[in-house]
């Protein structure tokens, strides 16, 4: 149980920051980036939270299917916060912005896949890790 927790415990919590941000009606935007960017940038870490937890942890050696499904569940969270943000004054669903939205789980997806290969693989036979120089 507490595994699931540690796990899952961040996605849940991202995910309501985002509904938070979206049930205001004027949001600022980081100086410097446009809505789309944001867009990604914002959902590229809830693929990163979504994948880490279906993977069980990271780094880890992902498969496809893990892959995809930590991308398809952040974009349906995404079309989910378009439908909400029809709901709010001052917002409105806007098609591009789940594009955005799902390009960024896909880079999250991809972030964790990289990772997963370029990470050395845990020693069997080594003692716990060492913290020092």
């Amino acid at each position: 149980m507490k595994r699931t927790v540690t796990l899952w415990a961040p996605v849940v919590l991202y995910a309501a920051v985002i509904f938070y941000a979206s049930a205001q009606p004027d949001v600022p935007l980081p100086p410097g980036l446009t809505d789309k960017p944001t867009h990604s940038i914002a959902y590229t870490v809830l693929g990163v939270l979504f994948v880490r937890a279906l993977a069980g942890g990271l780094p880890a050696r992902l498969t496809l299917s893990t892959a995809l499904l930590g991308v398809a569940l952040t974009t349906a969270y995404g079309l989910t916060d378009e439908i909400h943000q029809m709901f709010v004054p001052g917002r409105y669903a806007d098609w591009r912005d789940l594009v955005a939205d799902a390009i960024g789980g896909a880079t999250g997806a991809a972030v964790c896949w990289l990772w997963g290969i370029i990470s050395p693989a845990p020693s069997k036979t080594a003692g716990p890790p060492r913290h020092g120089l």
